[in-house]
């Protein structure tokens, strides 16, 4: 069953200009598609024109049958005091008519015996009941605990939030409002890593359908089962999560341009035997009709394009030659604001060469941290030093300029130092060419201004980076930018980051601030992940145990004892080859996302029935 299907849809807000050109697609029932394209290609517009609220200027747009859409960019204006509390409670609306209703042929029904009243109030309970609707409370709760709603947020004027927490209350709504189609427009730009997994893992147990817009890499391949981009107004379609369409994309790009180069080489061999003939058929009419034909053919002929090649940044950061160990030394490093501990006691060390990620949830005080580095805040207590060949670069979350109303080129003659044939060259190593040069900095757009912003960075030697939030609001392409100028960077590197594709890429340390603590972890994220995740099982697996220790045991025998610990190696053992055989079954369906789930599940299955196999090894032993 289609349950959303665009048509032809076209529409232009500059005359001659559309910025959707004739796009066409379908949406089936219980898919959960990845809708990809540059800032600008139209795909909020798209969103807008499905919902309603803009209409096309050419085609159609159908929504099946009795399907409810959501879309989450939207944030409805609600009544004057409304707490975040209602806010929620709203998307029970449809429950509260029914109830009350309820209560009304209640108290009918109580002075009078009617069968239409008992089979209305009889059709209305089922309705209540298949609602949901003697769970919203536990709900409610676990949406909020999800999402990271506090308590302290749900009693708050929903108008007093800032415009992330909004958004944030507005996915819990339609969420809890059980919407059939959820149209997801950067959803995980306001939620920090641990949010951003509970959302992943709700859409996966989703049983509607769900288009998400998103430049969070790691999200595209853990929810979408397919990729639509929109290029030039067009849709082009990847049948699978977004690394099959990284690798498909490339792989359709080399084959038109082979085709492309093929049809050149052909068109000039064409085109020269035409003009060959023309020179020879003077006085001769049958050559001359050949070379026209010629020239006809070449004209009737269908053309490919050649395929738009993404033009890369072509600078790096120019390092300066770091002499010593310490790049920085944290010594009893705490902060506290309004009340609250943000991190106390903090003792760190940075050395030359490595790469750290700071992460967190949302509140616990990372750029807060950031800036006491960079000198921005002080601290309540402890001392930072820093190596005496260090040279620090730092990139803020919130970009600003002196002078926004200075043009690009003059932002970089007259703050940079630079002459202007030399500020030209390095803008045009960072896609800032022709007329783009003389654009005032305030028309820019977020992922323009990040990239100005590092091409001042990159004009100093440097050996200690600092990012915080640096593929923020930027579109995949602005962040692939980002990561090709870093790649090369071999100095100390400290970022604060939500973008666990970015985190994967870069770090080799991770700091974790959580509790007023800052948590040294020494390895990767993926290594990170799995030694939070093994603590996790077993500290679950200590939890059992002491429970079974506090039931009475009963008396085995030492040869019962022993065929009984023989027989759980046995089942660990075959339990441990299944998971090395799934690992592997993993690693062959790679790019086949509705396989992973599966495996994922049966993975899941396994661990948790070889942790029980080693509770009970363990208590047979003890």
């Amino acid at each position: 069953m289609t349950d959303i299907s665009v048509r032809g849809v076209v529409k232009a807000f500059e005359q001659g200009k559309n910025i959707l050109d004739g796009i066409t697609f379908e949406v089936l029932e219980g898919e959960r598609v990845g809708i990809l394209g540059k800032n600008g290609a139209g795909k909020t517009t798209l969103f807008n024109i499905i919902v309603g609220e803009i209409e096309p200027d050419e085609g159609t747009v159908a929504i099946g049958t009795g399907k409810r859409l959501g879309l989450i960019s939207q944030i409805p204006v609600y009544p004057a005091g409304y707490t975040t509390e209602d806010v929620l409670r709203s998307a029970h609306l449809r429950l509260d008519e029914i109830r009350s209703r309820m209560e009304v042929l209640e108290e009918r029904m109580s002075k009078e015996a009617d069968e239409a009243l008992l089979r209305e109030y009889d059709g209305l309970m089922a309705q209540f009941e298949a609602l949901g609707g003697y769970d919203t409370d536990m709900d409610i709760n676990k949406v909020a605990n999800g999402l990271e709603i506090s308590e302290k947020m749900r009693s708050q004027p929903f108008d007093s939030l800032s415009g992330g927490e909004k958004t944030r209350v507005n996915l819990a709504r339609l969420i809890l409002e059980k919407t059939d189609i959820l149209l997801l427009d950067e959803p995980t730009n306001h939620l920090d890593l641990r949010a951003t997994e509970w959302l992943e893992d709700y859409l996966l147990r989703f049983k509607g359908t769900v288009l998400a817009i998103s430049h969070d890499r790691f999200f595209l391949d853990r929810i979408a089962g397919r990729v639509i981009e929109i290029v030039n107004g067009k849709a082009e379609f990847y049948n699978g999560n977004y690394s099959f369409f990284t690798v498909e994309k490339q792989r359709r790009i080399e084959e038109q341009l082979k085709k492309y180069e093929q049809e050149q080489k052909e068109l000039k061999r064409l085109s020269d035997a035409a003009d060959r003939l023309y020179q020879w058929g003077t006085g001769n009419q049958r050559l001359m009709r050949k070379s026209f034909a010629i020239r006809s053919r070449i004209e009737r002929m269908d053309k490919t394009e050649r395929p738009e090649m993404e033009r890369r940044i072509s600078a790096g950061f120019r390092e300066k030659e770091f002499s010593g160990d310490e790049v920085l030394v944290i010594k009893g490093l705490s902060k506290s604001y309004e009340g609250r501990t943000l991190f106390s006691g903090a003792e760190l060390l940075v050395q030359g060469g490595e790469r750290i990620a700071l992460i967190g949830d949302n509140g616990t005080g990372k750029s807060t941290f950031i800036k006491i580095l960079v000198g921005e805040e002080e601290a309540d207590s402890g001392y930072i030093k820093k190596g005496p060949s260090v040279k620090t670069a730092y990139l803020p979350q919130i970009i600003k300029f002196k002078n926004p109303s200075l043009s690009v080129l003059d932002t970089m003659v007259i703050y940079e130092n630079l002459a202007p044939q030399e500020a030209r060259n390095r803008l045009g190593a960072f896609k800032f060419t022709g007329e783009d040069v003389f654009k005032p900095v305030s028309a820019l757009s977020g992922g323009e201004q990040s990239r100005l912003r590092l091409c001042s960075l990159m004009k100093d030697d440097i050996n200690f980076l600092i990012l915080d939030e640096p593929t923020n609001h930027l579109d995949i392409i602005s962040r692939e930018w980002i990561e090709e100028a870093l790649e090369e960077y071999e100095e100390a590197l400290l970022f604060v980051s939500h973008d666990r594709y970015f985190i994967n890429r870069f770090a080799t340390r991770i700091w974790e601030l959580r509790d007023g603590k800052i948590n040294d972890f020494k390895g990767t994220f993926e290594q990170y992940r799995a030694f939070k995740e093994n603590a996790a099982r077993f500290a679950e697996i200590k939890k059992q145990s002491e429970r079974k220790e506090n039931k009475p045991k009963k008396k085995q025998k030492p040869q019962d004892t022993a065929k009984l610990m023989a027989r759980l190696e046995r089942e660990i053992a075959a339990k441990e080859e299944e998971l090395k055989k799934l690992d592997a079954e993993a690693e062959k369906f790679s790019s086949d996302y509705e396989k992973l789930i599966e495996i994922g599940e049966r993975r899941h299955t396994a661990e948790r029935e070889l942790d029980n196999l080693y509770l009970s090894w363990d208590e047979a032993s003890g």
